[in-house]
């Protein structure tokens, strides 16, 4: 009977090891979902495979935190309802650190700003508009006025084009700018078609979309106006991650954000995401 016990309970222990090994290998596994769309900070090549300055960044930061991980496809719009779902841990997908965002999800610290610009095409009659060369929304005073006012001016009546579900789209219904027919589209890609096609008069996006765009495609897109930052368009770009609970999964997640903010820490010191930003940016955009 004392032999049969032993041999029982070392099966028990046998079992309860494995089961172990196997939670630990798997909470070391996890998914980061991307655009795939917004280059340079997502993209894919001509064969599919997802590239961009925030790919090579989340497998740096995945070597760092040793993870095992996998970077997976997802349209823009329902990014953030995936990661509640749980289809995957993590969002890096040029995302803005912004406090309407934060009322869902936890934001790791920033990892790159993410200067907004309209943009044009050349020989429009807004490529002359003269305003500050940057404005902080966050910061306002008179330069803030000033430039919001020429752009109400020069922006009436006017069609300005857009990827939805984004800071811009906010930014140009707020009011800020007047009353603009603004006109949305799923992706970035489809925002600097119809920008180049003349079907927009303007477009609003990351300031790196169009100077991407203009020097793969080799039209004509010029920056206008001022480059935005603060407010709106909130305290540069983060992990998006779930926010964190008492039970397993949970706990999970808020372990997940500290990984995270290390992980980037660290590569900040070590110059990663300056060179990553150098590469795929042309400056250091690294925060």
């Amino acid at each position: 009977m004392e032999v049969i016990m032993n041999i029982f309970k070392k099966t028990i222990l046998t079992v309860f090891t494995s089961l172990l090994l196997i939670g630990n290998a798997n909470a070391d596994k996890i998914k980061i979902g991307t655009e795939g769309a917004y280059p340079p900070w997502n993209s894919k090549d001509a064969s599919g495979n997802l590239i961009g300055f925030e790919v090579e960044l989340a497998k740096e930061l995945c070597t760092i935190m040793k993870h095992e991980c996998t970077i997976v496809e997802q349209d823009w719009d329902g990014m953030i309802p995936a990661l509640l779902m749980r289809k995957f841990d993590a969002i890096m997908a040029g995302m803005s650190i912004t406090d309407e965002r934060l009322k869902t999800i936890n934001f790791s610290q920033g990892y790159a700003d993410e200067v907004a610009s309209l943009a044009v095409m050349k020989g429009s009659g807004l490529e002359s508009l003269d305003t500050p060369e940057g404005i902080n929304l966050s910061i306002g005073g008179g330069d803030v006025k000033k430039a919001l006012k020429t752009l109400t001016g020069a922006l009436a009546g006017k069609t300005v084009c857009v990827q939805t579900a984004t800071i811009h789209q906010n930014f140009l219904e707020s009011g800020d700018v007047g009353k603009i027919d603004v006109r949305t589209y799923k992706t970035q890609d489809e925002v600097n078609l119809d920008l180049a096609a003349g079907r927009c008069d303007a477009a609003l996006a990351a300031a790196v979309a169009f100077t991407d765009y203009a020097e793969k495609s080799g039209k004509p897109v010029v920056l206008v106006g001022p480059t935005f930052s603060g407010g709106a368009f909130g305290n540069g770009v983060g992990v998006g991650i779930r926010k964190g609970g008492t039970d397993t999964i949970g706990k999970r997640d808020a372990k997940l954000l500290k990984d995270f903010n290390r992980a980037i820490n660290t590569a900040r010191k070590k110059g990663i995401i300056s060179k990553l930003a150098i590469k795929h940016f042309g400056f250091d955009a690294s925060m």
